[in-house]
């Protein structure tokens, strides 16, 4: 069985970032992660690309042969049956196949983060990302999606709402173990704003929130509050990457997710008592 993280996040939500930082610290504590990266866009990297999507497609030869913008353009290249019609483009492979052709060039039970685009339509409103997911379970992958928040970008409530709105849109479309992290903690000059923002009160967020916003959306703010209230579902962890502590707790969260380690005890567990009866 593979491992893997889908990690996700508006643009400068600190993705790319995250993903080297990850694969730093796992290189510190001796533990193999492989980095794969899913845009196309993508231009420079501080961490080992394991795979590349770009060798299959990227954003400019869309651009050029469309004659479109760039975020029409990432689309485009995510939505990879459009791109089948096209006869410009009959030299790549399916998006799957490439996938599947890559996977074979790692072991069965290995760990990868795909850093993904920063365009949320891809992860919120359109199927590319959740048929992406699909066809990993299929190779006997477990997923857990990794959303990142920039922490600057919480610093009141109504951006805390629309922040865990765009979250719970992601984990209704992509119906997998979710992990929200607020990240860039180490660029933010005063935390004590954030603190009350990782365990919230409703009615204080209510309060806030009314008091921002124009009296015709009460009702609306009442709703949004109760949606984030009663689910429960929306909760954001802290990530600073100067401090190997929160690194190594964003990753055990993670792992706890998708079960990665459980295997390998259990083999430990019947080794062990398989030396016992030996010794017996």
């Amino acid at each position: 069985m593979g491992y893997a993280q889908l990690v996700i996040g508006p643009s400068g939500s600190g993705k790319s970032t995250y993903c080297s930082s990850l694969h730093q610290h796992c290189e510190s504590i001796r533990r193999t992660m492989h980095i794969v990266n899913l845009d196309p866009a993508a231009e420079v990297f501080n961490y080992p690309v394991a795979m590349d999507i770009r060798e299959l497609v990227t954003v400019e030869d869309v651009m050029e042969q469309l004659k479109c913008g760039p975020n029409d353009g990432l689309m485009r290249c995510m939505e990879y049956p459009f791109l089948l019609t096209l006869i410009a483009f009959k030299h790549f492979d399916s998006l799957y196949n490439w996938l599947d052709e890559e996977l074979e060039n790692f072991a069965d039970a290995d760990y990868l983060v795909f850093d993904c685009p920063g365009q949320i339509e891809i992860f919120t409103h359109v199927p590319v990302l959740k048929n992406f997911v699909e066809h990993l379970k299929q190779k006997n992958f477990n997923v857990c999606a990794v959303y990142l928040l920039d922490s600057q970008f919480v610093s009141d409530v109504p951006k805390f709402i629309s922040g865990c709105m765009v979250s719970l849109s992601a984990m209704i479309q992509l119906e997998l173990p979710h992990v929200n992290i607020l990240s860039k903690m180490d660029l933010l000059p005063d935390k004590s704003n954030i603190e009350e923002y990782l365990d919230p009160e409703p009615r204080t967020l209510l309060s806030e929130l009314n008091e921002r916003m124009a009296p015709q959306f009460a009702k609306l703010n009442k709703a949004l509050i109760e949606l984030v209230e009663e689910y429960s579902m929306v909760r954001f962890t802290p990530l600073d990457l100067r401090k190997e502590k929160s690194i190594q707790f964003v990753l055990s969260e993670i792992d706890k997710c998708i079960q990665f380690g459980e295997d390998s005890d259990v083999e430990i567990k019947e080794l062990d008592e398989g030396m016992d009866q030996l010794e017996l």
